[in-house]
């Protein structure tokens, strides 16, 4: 059994110290790219900016003969260029694989200073992470990093589904936890073969009307990861990390993509994974506040005062529930402000709104 107080020692003689907080940075889009092809690392520097995470990608939509490029590539995108407000993330490959010890020490030792967060492909347990935790404190020590690189988890296997709250839990280091669907689907055995998304086969239907089974009776599609990542969410919110959905496969379903993004955001997701130039709008539009909803919670925030008690506005009940969420909201709207002028406006004339209200 580990103390608790040893989360907040570092693992290694010379490593940074643990973070007791995960930075509270904008993540609503993560956008993969493939460090071995040429034409998608030219648009690195000029993506800069226009989403909040690029994510060198080292895993599985990399062909194994690819595996050293993308390596060496990413490496040498990190040290051209200025991510400014932009972070900067990897996905290893897999603990089981034989590239994933390279990664490690090729890509802390030569680009730490640089790298935000690894993300862990399919995350088993607690065990995994450990792991992951020790290593990275004797690399970070090597290398003579003074803060520590944050670790996230992609939610692939059903083993992992079932310990993800001991994983959420398993270091300082972790940032967040990711939905893997496709890995997940196969792992669980599921009967589809989409990349995320629903299943028009998952429904409930309509009671027959009059007894009549053969009748005309509507049908209503259902969410197949609703489940999982609530308690995805949950999990993550127990230990004060971060939650997203993962991959939506079908590009050309600009409709869908967004239906399952929006479902996530409400869920509690922050951020989603954006495999295509076409989802990075969509997973913008859909994790930042509407200007409507934060002006709302700008004047429950004013109306609420001291945040007890109760009050009525527009014919609903604000009480200090009502008050907690719309806090999420202001916090999240005043983050996000920070780092898109265009959404700082808006926010910015819904918070004036509600003052000229009150003056």
């Amino acid at each position: 059994m580990r103390s608790a107080k040893d989360f907040f020692a570092p693992l290694a003689v010379g490593a940074p110290q643990p973070v007791r907080e995960v930075p509270a940075r904008p993540t609503r889009m993560i956008h993969f790219f493939d460090p071995s092809n040429p034409k998608m690392a030219a648009k690195v520097p000029d993506m800069i900016g226009t989403v909040d995470v690029l994510l060198g990608n080292l895993e599985d939509a990399v062909k194994a003969d690819n595996k050293l490029a993308a390596r060496q590539g990413l490496v040498d995108i990190a040290k051209a260029t200025d991510f400014g407000p932009t972070q900067l993330w990897t996905r290893i490959n897999a603990l089981d694989s034989p590239w994933v010890l390279d990664d490690l020490t090729t890509l802390v030792t030569e680009i730490g200073d640089k790298l935000d967060v690894i993300m862990v492909p399919k995350v088993q347990g607690a065990e995994d992470i450990h792991y992951i935790d020790r290593l990275l404190a004797q690399l970070e020590a090597k290398a003579g990093l003074t803060r520590p690189i944050l670790v996230h988890a992609i939610l692939e296997t059903a083993r992992g589904m079932v310990n993800v709250e001991e994983i959420c839990g398993a270091s300082p280091r972790m940032q967040g936890i990711s939905l893997g669907p496709a890995d997940l689907a196969a792992d669980r055995k599921m009967k589809t073969t989409r990349v995320g998304g629903g299943h028009p086969g998952y429904l409930v239907r309509q009671d027959p009307v009059d007894g009549d089974i053969q009748g005309q009776r509507s049908t209503y599609q259902q969410d197949l990861w609703h489940y999982t990542v609530a308690r995805m969410v949950d999990a993550c919110a127990m230990h004060g990390i971060y939650a997203y959905y993962g991959p939506f496969g079908d590009i050309k379903d600009v409709v869908a993509c967004e239906d399952q993004f929006r479902n996530a955001f409400l869920l509690g997701c922050v951020g989603t994974w954006t495999l295509h130039p076409a989802q990075i709008a969509i997973a913008r539009k859909v994790f930042s506040p509407d200007p409507a909803d934060v002006a709302h919670a700008y004047r429950v925030k004013a109306a609420m005062g001291d945040g007890t008690g109760a009050v009525m506005l527009d014919g609903k009940m604000e009480d200090d529930a009502s008050l907690k969420q719309c806090l999420v909201m202001v916090e999240l709207a005043q983050q996000l402000g920070a780092i898109d002028p265009e959404l700082g406006e808006q926010y910015e004339a819904a918070r004036a709104s509600v003052a000229d209200q009150e003056a």
